[in-house]
């Protein structure tokens, strides 16, 4: 009996290699463009990918300011944090955050894409987020990655 016996490649943390990704959020709808995201931190797009293993790589996201939020979303959705104590629930909208701290709302909509565990809190560090055009990545030459709008 002849049996072809193939042995599926599991990823070692050592052998994965990362690259660099810039994506320009600019006009960008938050959650089409998180997905993406989620899917390059995790390693998905790869064929070395393995559930158990970060084979993800790294990305860049600039112009955090000038992403797009579809129907009321920009007035009506709340993000809820709670402190622990009584009447410590705070919420706060996106047209607020996105005046004090634009990229918290990209990196709260990958973090909530990642598992939730210590494999999806080392893929959230390979997150960079910035205000603007300028990041300080240029000596890593991060390639541009087009997702369509």
């Amino acid at each position: 009996m002849n049996t072809l016996s193939y042995k599926t490649q599991s990823a070692k943390k050592e052998e994965v290699k990362r690259d660099w990704y810039i994506i320009d959020a600019e006009g960008m709808i938050l959650g089409r463009m998180c997905t993406q995201i989620a899917i390059l931190l995790r390693g998905k797009h790869k064929a070395s990918y393995t559930p158990h293993v970060d084979t993800g790589d790294n990305i860049i996201v600039i112009n955090a300011e000038k992403i797009k939020l579809t129907g009321k979303k920009m007035t009506d959705k709340q993000y809820v944090r709670y402190s622990g104590y009584p009447g410590g629930q705070r919420f706060e909208t996106p047209m607020s955050l996105l005046a004090k701290k634009p990229e918290r709302i990209v990196e709260k909509a990958v973090k909530g894409m990642l598992p939730k565990n210590r494999l999806g809190r080392a893929m959230f560090k390979k997150l960079f987020v910035y205000v603007g055009g300028e990041h300080p990545h240029k000596a890593q030459k991060p390639q541009e990655f087009k997702i369509d709008k």
